[in-house]
């Protein structure tokens, strides 16, 4: 015999309050402040506040002074037909391709990086990962690539709370300036040694909405760095043409 609790579904506050913060949110392109979403839902500013970072914290919402859906919500919806995966796998096969390296597509969720799409190399030795693995904004290479278009106010707050030796946070600042300039971030030896990577971003009407990546073992990707990084820019300029004008 079953146990499971029989009866009608029951209002759950603080669901509700979630669900009703996200459909507002959908509803309001510019964003919401604290305040706005506390008076449309008549409840405590505390009691939002502390809904809408847990939000922000797991990538549903972006917090950059209002709060906007983040990017969390796009895997969410991946079978939608502005998919950033659907749209973003051919270029993945093509650079899979050419240079037989681990191909990934990268999306950020909160302070964090979700591994949305991967193609691994065939070669024995390989960068390996799977989709739907999290990685930190910090000191991951394409998490850098997220940091590098966040917004000053979220990447001045994290970089504070991640790396409070000033003079680091000085030299990650000229590596995000860098990124910006050049369109592109690379792996970072001093974080992992032995691996090779290459990162551009992605964006949907001049929003950053993802990176795409070929990474592998340093021996194997150094040699053929300029390629690897024209064919990566080029596929990533490709799929933001792609998102902006489907």
């Amino acid at each position: 015999m079953s146990t499971r609790q029989q009866g009608p579904a029951q209002e759950h506050r603080t669901v509700s309050r979630v669900v009703t913060i996200l459909e507002l949110v959908a509803r309001s392109p510019a964003g919401l402040t604290l305040a706005e979403l506390s008076t449309a839902l008549e409840a405590p500013r505390s009691s939002i506040h502390y809904i809408a970072k847990g939000l922000a914290a797991t990538g549903y919402l972006t917090d950059d002074g209002v709060y906007t859906l983040g990017p969390a919500v796009e895997a969410l919806l991946g079978a939608g037909t502005a998919s950033v995966e659907r749209i973003a796998r051919p270029a993945m096969e093509s650079l899979h391709r050419e240079f037989d390296e681990t191909v990934l597509l990268c999306l950020r969720a909160g302070e964090q990086i979700i591994y949305a799409d991967t193609i691994e190399s065939t070669r024995p030795v390989r960068f390996s990962a799977q989709p739907g693995e999290r990685r930190p904004l910090y000191p991951s290479s394409a998490g850098r690539c997220f940091l590098a278009y966040s917004s000053p106010g979220f990447r001045t707050d994290y970089l504070r709370r991640h790396l409070p030796d000033l003079a680091r946070r000085a030299q990650v600042d000229d590596e995000l300036a860098r990124i910006v300039r050049d369109g592109v971030a690379y792996a970072d030896q001093r974080v992992t040694p032995d691996l090779g990577g290459v990162h551009a971003p992605v964006f949907r009407n001049g929003t950053h909405v993802a990176v795409l990546t070929v990474a592998g073992p340093i021996s194997r990707i150094q040699p053929l760095l300029d390629p690897l990084r024209r064919a990566v820019v080029a596929q990533a300029a490709t799929l933001t043409t792609q998102l902006t004008h489907p």
